[in-house]
């Protein structure tokens, strides 16, 4: 089975994006967890991208506040599908990270959620990695389903 790499760019994330995580789990996909900067570490950032369809992973989630470089140079490294996850920091609120993913160039194309939806992120990576596993595939229709009132 594929797996997720999970990417934050500072601790103070940590928090805020251990849900998805939990979301993974309940799921049974496979993850990793890391913290890489863009701004104060480029080149462990460009490396975890680089390397990650190589170690197994089919889709990465990065999450960043303020400024949210972080998931556009992840996707500038990497043909992984790449869903960024703006992190509620600063000034702003979260509006300024979430301006900044959702503004991607053509050619680089970076999936948002709403500004802290880590479980949204998840779930959409469950989506994605589901297209190529009917064991997955069903499990997340009856999680679907269970979302009836």
């Amino acid at each position: 089975m594929s797996k997720v790499r999970i990417i934050i760019g500072s601790k103070s994330d940590l928090e805020i994006c251990q849900p998805i995580t939990t979301v993974l789990d309940e799921f049974n996909v496979g993850h990793d967890f890391q913290i890489s900067s863009a701004h104060r570490n480029p080149e462990k950032t460009m490396r975890l991208a680089q390397d990650a369809e190589a170690e197994g992973f089919a889709v990465i989630i990065a999450c960043a506040g303020m400024a949210a470089h972080l998931p556009g140079v992840i996707a500038s490294y990497t043909s992984l599908p790449v869903i960024g996850v703006p992190i509620k920091s600063g000034a702003l609120g979260g509006i300024d990270a979430l301006y900044s993913i959702v503004q991607m160039p053509p050619g680089v194309p970076v999936a948002t959620v709403a500004v802290n939806g880590v479980k949204n992120a998840a779930l959409l990576a469950i989506q994605i990695l589901a297209t190529a596993d009917e064991e997955l595939k069903v499990k997340y229709r009856e999680y679907k389903q269970s979302l009836k009132v």
